[in-house]
């Protein structure tokens, strides 16, 4: 497999705007099984940044954390059509608080 720099994983209508934008490696997924491969598929190629929707990202745990504390790929969790879960910012927020010791983004809730 050639060298991928940016890619993209979720369902269809999520994903297809990372095409419009210039984005070749595109992975259209609704099953889990289909998610993980396509994450370990990119990381073996050499992919820097893997962007996924949230609801993608939540089915497949395992695999993110396998590459968390990977320098790459830097694997995003974005919001998909429907909006957002939450996920994302609360695994930013998690990463800030360990990183600094303290909740700076957002405060006490």
């Amino acid at each position: 497999m050639e060298h991928i720099s940016i890619a993209a994983i979720g369902d269809r209508a999520s994903v297809m705007i990372f095409q419009a934008l210039g984005v070749e490696t595109v992975f259209t997924t609704g099953d889990p099984a289909d998610t993980e491969r396509a994450i370990h598929r990119l990381a073996k190629a050499g992919c820097a940044v893997i962007y996924i929707t949230e609801q993608a990202a939540d089915t497949v745990p395992e695999a993110l954390a396998r590459y968390k504390t990977a320098p790459f790929p830097a694997i995003i969790p974005i919001p998909d059509r429907t909006g957002s879960t939450g996920a994302g910012m609360r695994g930013i927020r998690a990463n800030v608080e360990k990183a600094v010791g303290a909740d700076i983004l957002f405060g006490s809730d």
